[in-house]
Parts: C-alpha cells; structure tokens; sequence
C-alpha cells in the first residue's frame, strides 16, 4: 500500500486465504439455494394457479349441466337408491312398541301421489320421486323410534322417583353457544317440518338418555355395611333428633370409594362437617357427595365412569370412626340415595335388553 512516498504491505497467510474463499463461497451456495427454491415456489404457484383456472375454465363452459345430468339420470338414481337401501338397512326393523306410536304424521298417500303425477309429467325422475318417498317414511320411521325411546327413558327415570320433565328443563340450561347455523331441506331455506320433527324426537331422547345414564347405579361401597340411613336419626354428637341427608357406609380406613355414574367432577377439597369431600356433577341437576374421605383419587374437572375410584374411606370432618357418608342432591335437593342404588341396575338392564338401533352411539 503506497501512501505519501511510503510503500507498506499487508501479509495474508494461505490459512487466512482459504478461510475467506471458503465464507465467499459457502455464502455463493445459500444464494444459489435460496434462489432455486424461490424458483421452485414460484413454479408450483404457477401450476397450482394453471390448475385452478383449468378446472374452473372446465365449470364456466359446462352449460349443459343440466342436459348431462338428465342424460345419466339413470345412473344417479341406482346411486341413490343403493345409498337409501344402506340407511334403510340400519334401521330395517323397528321394534313392535315403537310401530304403535300415533303421534307422528303419516306421509304415505301424499307420496303415493306424489309419485304418480312425476311419473305422468316426467317419466325420466320417476325413480328419483319414489326415493323421496322411502326417505320421507324413513324419516316418519325413525320419528317413531325416537318418540318410543323418549318414552321407555321417561318410565325408567319414573321409577327412579325423578321427573322427565325436569331433566328435560335441566339439560335446556346447560352452557351452549356458538353461530347460529340454520338448517333446510329446502332450496328456499325452509325446513321441512317432519324432518323439524325429527329433529325435536332426537334431542329429547338424547337429553333423556344422558339424563338415566348419569343416575347414580353403582355402588360407592357396599350396601351390606350401611351403619345409617337417610331421614330422620339420633344425632350422634348431640343425641337429638336431626336430618340424615345421605347413607353411611362403614369400612375400614383407605377402603376404596367407586364414583356412583358417569361425570364431571365437579369439588374435590374440605368442607366443613364433612371433612374431605368429593363431588360429582353427573348433569341435569343431578350430583353426588362423597364425604370424610381419608384421601382423594380424582382431581377437579376430570371425567369419572361408572365405577372409577374417586377416593379412600376415612374420618374426616364431624365423624365418629371410619366411614363414607354418600348424597345424592337433584338442584341441590337431598333425595334417598338407596332408591337409585338398589333399583337403577335392574332399571338400567332393562332398558338395554330392549332393542337398539344404529343411530351412531
């Protein structure tokens, strides 16, 4: 380097040579990477775009939609008739007492007629109006089914001591929400009102069902070691008369204690006179109270079966010696736990002999 009549030099070492070719030519290859695949983003947007505008091009010109369809109108109507014999295949055979029900409309004159005059003005959908016909009985069918349920799970839930309707109102205030999505059946929006029907006989036997599969049917410990009853007893602290609103159950210190149905758990914590508790939001209004635990095996919000262990029998709280005091509150009323106990399992079985259809449970 000359500078004002002076000449100085810079020495570079061949290890610091081949240093600086190889950064120049590592970063040369990451910009001939990154421009190969900005290439090839570039080509697949290209052929995706290609691609799209040759299928819609394929749309825009398929004027004669209509005229094609007329012309394979026969190979849509065996599709749709193979596919209205699979549906009628699941549900081939309804049980005799749902046949009885009368409530539900009976639509096969109209589509009788129906057929009939479509088969004079356009002989081609001939088979296609006889389809709608099946699916309309298909749909007045399964109404039936539906009602006949509701009814079985309503008599069940009778027997029990509890009232459908309120299991009913109790479901209608569950937490729900989200966009409202209207449904039809109909080009204008409309909705058939025996596919509405259906709809109606679906949500009350669902509601029903739920609420006879949360009673309580399992026993929290066994029956055969009640040590004190629900109703009216002798306090065992005070001697005085007082109000018993569970069953005692005796046991050992660390017996286990089984969740009584299916639910949510709802508490898990101390509260006071009942010493360590659990409880269990089976819906509907329904919960049950498991009390003067010695420890807990079920955290709060999780989901219980029939028969889980939910925790240890103990003496927790105003208690006399080891022992699992056992509610079960419908709107936090307290009702005799043994009616459930005892007459739910044989309810319950009943209930599942009967015939079942596949309708997706």
């Amino acid at each position: 380097m000359r500078s004002e009549g002076q000449v100085r030099f810079i020495t570079l070492s061949s290890k610091l040579q081949i240093t600086a070719a190889a950064i120049t030519a590592a970063v040369l290859f990451v910009w001939a990477v990154s421009m190969a695949v900005a290439g090839w983003t570039q080509y697949r947007a290209t052929a995706d775009l290609i691609s799209l505008n040759d299928r819609e091009a394929k749309v825009a010109t398929a004027e004669d939609r209509v005229n094609a369809y007329r012309d394979d109108i026969g190979a849509v109507a065996s599709d749709l008739q193979n596919r209205q014999e699979f549906i009628e295949n699941m549900v081939s055979s309804l049980p005799a007492d749902a046949k009885s029900v009368t409530k539900v409309s009976d639509s096969s004159g109209e589509a009788a007629a129906t057929v009939d005059k479509v088969s004079v003005a356009i002989p081609e959908a001939a088979v296609l109006a006889k389809v709608e016909a099946r699916q309309l009985a298909f749909v007045e069918g399964l109404t039936r089914y539906a009602d006949w349920r509701t009814t079985r799970a309503a008599d069940a839930l009778r027997k029990l001591g509890l009232d459908p309707k309120a299991i009913m109102r109790g479901s209608d205030r569950q937490a729900m929400g989200g966009p409202l999505e209207k449904l039809s059946t109909n080009s204008d929006g409309t909705i058939d009102p025996r596919f509405e029907r259906l709809g109606l006989s679906l949500a009350r036997m669902s509601a029903l069902e739920a609420g006879l599969a949360g009673v309580p049917q399992v026993e929290p410990a066994s029956l055969e070691f009640i040590s004190s009853g629900f109703g009216f007893r002798r306090d065992p602290f005070t001697g005085g008369g007082a109000m018993h609103s569970g069953l005692d159950f005796r046991g050992p210190t660390g017996t286990p204690i089984y969740a009584a149905s299916r639910g949510r758990v709802s508490f898990v914590g101390n509260k006071s006179g009942y010493g360590k508790v659990v409880e269990i939001d089976h819906g509907n209004g329904l919960m049950t109270r498991y009390a003067h635990m010695s420890r807990f095996a079920a955290k709060l919000g999780q989901k219980v079966g029939a028969g889980d262990t939910i925790g240890a029998i103990g003496s927790t709280g105003r208690s006399t010696g080891p022992h699992l005091h056992f509610e079960v509150r419908i709107n936090n009323r307290a009702v005799n736990p043994r009616t459930f106990l005892e007459q739910a399992p044989d309810v319950l079985k009943e209930i599942r002999r009967a015939p079942q259809l596949a309708l997706g449970k």
